[in-house]
C-alpha cells in the first residue's frame, strides 16, 4: 500500500516537472489533464479508505482479542479467593448463630468433597439435622417426632447429581463438564458484575428431566462471587428466582470466604447468616452423616 501511494506521488511530481506535458493544456486538451488528476485523486481516496478500513478491522480484532471469556473470568475469580490452595481442601465447617423469634439458634454446616454433608441446629435443647447425606441416603430430622426420615427418591437423586460441586460448581465446572458462557454484565446492589450462565446436570421434577441452569455474578473489580441465581423448579415457589448473596470476604489460611450470606427469593424474603467461624479440613466423626433411622 505504501508502495502504491509513493508511486502516485512520484507520477504527480513528474507531471509538473515535464514541461512538454503542460503543452496539452494550451492545445485544448484540458480534459486529459483533468482526467489524469481525477484518476490520481480517486486512487488516493481509494487508498485512504482502504487504509481506514484495515485500521478499523485491526482495532476491532484487538478489542475482540482483549475481551474476556467465561473461562478466563471464572479462573480469575478462583485465583482471587485462593487458587490452587483449594485443591487441598477436602472439607469445610461453618458455624453461625441465627436470631429467630427472639431466640439465638446455633447453626453448623459441614460440606465434604466426597459429597457428604449435614446442617445441624439446636432449638430449646433439641438437636435437629437437616439435609444430611452420607453418600447414599439423604435424610433429615422430623420436627414432630424427632426421628430421622429419608428424603424421597427424586430428592435423593437430585442431590446425588450435585456431588462433585465442591465447594460450588464454579470451582469444578470444567471437571464436571458443565458449559459456562458469559451473558454480559449486570449490577448487583450497585456493583458492576460479569454474568456467567452455567448449565449443570438436569434435575428431576415429578419424574421429568428438567434443565438445571445457574447464573453466577462476579464482581468485575475484585473478582469475588457476589450472587448465584436459579429458577425454582418445584414446590410452592415454583417459577420464582432463588438467590444466594455473598459478602464480607475474609481470609482463612490463605483462602477467602464470604462470612456473610443471604438466601431467599428475588425481590422478596431472605434469611441472612453471619458466620463466626470457618474451619478448613475439620475432623468430623463419620457417624454424624450416617442415616440413623430404620
Amino acid at each position: 500500500m505504501l508502495y502504491v501511494e509513493s508511486t502516485l506521488r512520484q507520477n504527480a511530481f513528474n507531471l509538473g516537472k515535464d514541461h512538454s506535458s503542460l503543452i496539452f493544456v494550451y492545445n485544448n486538451n484540458l480534459a486529459v489533464f483533468s482526467e489524469t488528476f481525477q484518476t490520481f485523486e480517486t486512487a488516493n481516496k481509494y487508498n485512504f479508505m482502504k487504509t481506514l478500513l484495515i485500521s478499523i478491522a485491526l482495532l476491532a480484532s484487538s478489542l475482540i482479542g482483549k475481551a474476556q471469556t467465561a473461562d478466563q473470568i471464572i479462573q480469575e475469580s478462583i485465583d482471587a479467593v485462593g487458587g490452587k490452595l483449594w485443591d487441598k481442601v477436602n472439607g469445610l465447617q461453618y458455624k453461625a448463630t441465627i436470631e429467630q423469634g427472639g431466640m439465638q439458634i446455633p447453626l453448623e454446616l459441614v460440606f465434604m468433597r466426597d459429597g457428604r454433608t449435614y446442617t445441624k441446629f439446636s432449638i430449646q435443647g433439641m438437636e435437629m439435622t437437616q439435609n444430611a447425606f452420607d453418600g447414599k441416603v439423604l435424610w433429615s430430622t422430623n420436627f414432630m417426632n424427632q426421628k430421622a426420615e429419608k428424603a424421597d427418591s427424586e430428592a435423593t437423586e437430585n442431590f446425588a447429581r450435585s456431588v462433585g460441586e465442591f465447594p460450588n460448581a464454579l470451582m469444578t465446572y470444567k471437571k464436571l463438564g458443565y458449559p459456562a458462557t458469559l451473558e454480559g454484565e449486570e449490577k448487583v446492589d450497585g456493583t458492576d458484575c460479569y454474568k456467567i450462565k452455567m448449565v449443570k446436570k438436569n434435575q428431576l421434577v415429578e419424574g421429568v428431566e428438567v434443565a438445571n441452569i445457574e447464573y453466577y455474578f462476579i464482581d468485575k473489580e475484585s473478582k469475588a462471587l457476589l450472587l448465584i441465581e436459579s429458577e425454582l423448579m418445584s414446590g410452592e415457589m415454583k417459577g420464582k428466582i432463588s438467590q444466594i448473596k455473598f459478602s464480607d470476604y475474609q481470609e482463612v489460611d490463605g483462602m477467602y470466604f464470604a462470612f456473610s450470606q443471604s438466601m431467599g427469593i428475588k425481590d422478596s424474603m431472605s434469611q441472612s447468616f453471619s458466620f463466626t467461624e470457618i474451619k478448613i479440613n475439620p475432623t468430623i466423626d463419620a457417624t454424624a452423616f450416617k442415616y440413623t433411622g430404620e
